[in-house]
C-alpha cells in the first residue's frame, strides 16, 4: 500500500478547499489542485511510505513492471502509468476545454488523448459546471459561436451536489464551474485544447491562448439528454459509476468492515478517500485512510480489509 507526497498547484483560480480537505500543514493560497498520482513527465509524484520512500512513481514502474501494474497494463503501457488522479478547486470558472481521442492525438501528432471523469465533492452552494453540448452545432457554427462569445449558449450545463459524477470521454466538450471542488481520474496526458475563457487577460493585459481549430478537429458533436450518471450508491457495497477502455470505478460508502478481493485483478487499484477515515490492512500492513487520501495498491495485492466510517471511490484498468 502506497502514498505519494501531493503536487501542489497554485493557480490564479485556486482556491482554500484541499489543503484543509487532506490535513496538510502548508501555509498555501489559491491552491487549484492537487496532484496526488502522477507519472506526467516533470510532474512525477513522490513515493511517501515503505521501502520505496523517495523513489518517483516512474522510477517505481521501472523497477516492479507487472508486478505494480498489472501484466497486461505493462504490455500495453510500458513504463508509463497509465492514470493520474488530482483534486480540483475551483475559485473561478475554468477554461471551456475539450481533449482529444487517441486516434486524433496520434494524427495530431500528440502521444494520446484524454478520457477523464469527476467526482463531485463538497461543493459551494449553487456552484456549476459544464459537460457536453445541449443543441446540434456544426463545426462552423462552432468556430462562429466562439468567435461572437455566446458558444456557452450550446453546452449543457448542471448545478452539482456532493456525490455527482460526470464521465468526459474525449471529443466531449466541458469546463468546471466556480465553487465546484472535485476528484479526477484521467488518462496519463497533458493534451488540452483551450476552447474558450471568457475574454479573460492575464496579469500581462494578454488574452490566453485558444486552440479553435485543434479543437474543432476533436470535439465529438454528439448531443445526448443527459450528462451527469446516474447511480443509486448503495450502503456498504461497491457502486459502479463508470467503464470504459481507460478505468472502471466504483464508489464505496461503509460503515462496517469490508474486505476487497482483487485475487482475481490483474491491475493496480487506487483507493481515494472522499469522506470519513478508517483503516486498511492488507497482508499484515495497516495504514490510516482518511478524507483527502489517495493510496496505491499493487497490482500483487490479494485483498484490502477497510474499516471504519468511510467513502471512497475505487478505480483501476
Amino acid at each position: 500500500m502506497i502514498k505519494f507526497e501531493p503536487l501542489l498547484k497554485q493557480t490564479l483560480w485556486g482556491g482554500s478547499k484541499i489543503i484543509p480537505f487532506k490535513h496538510l500543514d502548508a501555509q498555501l493560497e489559491n491552491v487549484g489542485e492537487s496532484w496526488e498520482i502522477s507519472g506526467v513527465s516533470g510532474n512525477e509524484t513522490i513515493v511517501a511510505n515503505g521501502q520505496y520512500k523517495g523513489m518517483s512513481l516512474n522510477q517505481l514502474v521501472r523497477e516492479l513492471k507487472g508486478s505494480l501494474v498489472g501484466e497486461e497494463n505493462y504490455q500495453r503501457f510500458g513504463d508509463e502509468f497509465p492514470l493520474l488522479i488530482k483534486f480540483i478547486d475551483a475559485c473561478q470558472d475554468l477554461s471551456i476545454q475539450v481533449h482529444p481521442t487517441d486516434e486524433i492525438a496520434h494524427r495530431q501528432g500528440k502521444s494520446r488523448g484524454k478520457t477523464e471523469m469527476w467526482y463531485t465533492l463538497e461543493s459551494a452552494p449553487g456552484a456549476q459546471l459544464y459537460n457536453g453540448l445541449k443543441q446540434q452545432i456544426t463545426p462552423e457554427q462552432y468556430k462562429e459561436m466562439v468567435a461572437d462569445d455566446t458558444i456557452t449558449d450550446a453546452l449543457a450545463r448542471y448545478e452539482v451536489k456532493e456525490g455527482d459524477v460526470f464521465f468526459i470521454p474525449a471529443g466531449r466538450i466541458h469546463a468546471i464551474g466556480a465553487g465546484c471542488f472535485v476528484a479526477e481520474i484521467q488518462q496519463t496526458s497533458d493534451v488540452t485544447y483551450r476552447i474558450y475563457d471568457f475574454k479573460r487577460k492575464d496579469k500581462n493585459g494578454n488574452y490566453r491562448e485558444l486552440h479553435t481549430q485543434l479543437a474543432s478537429e476533436s470535439i465529438d458533436y454528439t448531443v445526448l439528454d443527459n450528462y451527469r450518471t446516474d447511480y443509486e450508491p448503495v450502503k456498504n457495497e461497491g457502486t459502479q459509476v463508470v467503464t470504459c477502455p481507460y478505468f472502471t470505478t466504483a464508489v464505496y460508502d461503509l460503515d462496517e468492515p469490508m474486505t476487497l478481493d482483487y485475487s482475481e485483478l490483474d491491475s493496480f487499484v487506487i483507493l481515494i478517500a472522499v469522506k470519513g477515515g478508517g483503516q486498511l490492512i492488507s497482508e499484515g500492513e495497516e495504514m490510516s485512510f482518511q478524507m483527502g487520501d489517495t493510496v496505491l495498491l499493487p497490482a500483487t495485492t490479494k485483498e484490502v480489509k477497510v474499516e471504519g466510517t468511510v467513502k471512497f471511490l475505487e478505480t483501476y484498468v
